[in-house]
């Protein structure tokens, strides 16, 4: 089968550590480590988040006396591919010595007047508490929001509308190429007025990529890979319970009901929703640890129409 994987945030830095590389490294090998047996038996797509990361290279960027302006967004996500990218393509070639992997660095099309960029919601960078958050919000221009007891940046997330380097990650995949590419959500890029294209201040939801991607690229399989064994119908509550399998349109209802949390489950719960919908394929949510057993539908929670 040809399966795509995105990698959660947790799979290179977990909430609270110090983002020092060799921190990360460890973490991409534990997660190359979940994805090898998969790639005994099948074609890889690998797809990541990068929030913590382009967080602190804006931080950074922003605070460098170098630099007369911040690098913008799109250079920064391009960065983040490019470091995360060999991390795990070094990790992967580790852990299946002869599997060929590469990285592409991927633009993503977004459309310039959605209303995402008037409403920054997309969490990045570091977390802080309030009285910092809104002192660097006030010295630098940023939107700061709550994310759960702490506070962290915000920025625009637009829709993905299409993925500009598709025709290439295609050609690797055919090849036996276990392809890293989309990184972030993609490079989100917009239309100029001498026909090319442009890049824009906004992070891409990875997830929502990632569900355009395995569409687009003929997938059989989206797996989501995060920290949590399994998506949570009411959580927060008392009365929450693991969800096993489900449907599109079942979900869809519960997460108009506001079951899932928008800043974290939310989107991949919609993502798990558009592939399954729009192919019949197998979209599965689950622990990075489980990933061959989500992919077999025994754990985790699996979407797919004729489910409930």
């Amino acid at each position: 089968m040809r399966v795509v994987v995105a990698l959660g945030g947790n799979a290179l830095l977990e909430r609270g550590e110090p983002p020092d590389s060799d921190i990360q490294e460890s973490h991409v090998a534990r997660a190359a480590a979940a994805l090898a047996p998969l790639l005994d038996g099948h074609d890889l797509i690998v797809t990541h988040g990068n929030g913590p990361q382009v967080g602190l290279l804006a931080v950074e960027s922003a605070s460098d006396p170098a630099l007369s302006h911040p690098y913008p967004f799109d250079v920064l996500g391009a960065q983040t591919q490019g470091m995360i990218g060999y991390w795990l393509v070094q990790a992967l070639g580790r852990a299946r010595p002869g599997r060929r992997a590469a990285c592409l660095v991927c633009r993503t099309l977004v459309k310039a007047d959605d209303p995402a960029f008037g409403e920054p919601t997309k969490f990045v960078g570091p977390v802080y508490d309030e009285t910092t958050a809104r002192r660097l919000a006030a010295a630098r221009g940023w939107q700061v929001r709550r994310d759960g007891t702490a506070w962290r940046r915000v920025v625009p997330s637009p829709e993905p509308a299409g993925l500009v380097e598709l025709d290439m990650i295609e050609l690797l995949a055919s090849q036996g190429v276990t392809v890293v590419c989309a990184g972030g959500g993609g490079i989100p890029v917009v239309p100029d007025d001498s026909g090319g294209l442009r890049g824009v201040e906004a992070v891409v939801d990875k997830d929502l990529t990632a569900a355009l991607l395995a569409e687009s690229a003929g997938a059989d399989a989206l797996l989501l890979l995060t920290d949590v064994p399994a998506v949570l119908d009411g959580y927060g509550t008392p009365a929450a319970r693991p969800i096993h399998q489900a449907s599109p349109a079942w979900l869809r209802g519960r997460l108009r009901a506001g079951a899932f949390p928008a800043g974290s489950m939310g989107p991949k719960v919609e993502a798990a929703c558009r592939f399954a919908a729009a192919t019949g394929g197998l979209a599965g949510i689950g622990r990075l640890d489980d990933a061959a057993g989500l992919l077999a539908g025994r754990t985790g929670t699996i979407v797919r129409t004729g489910e409930r």
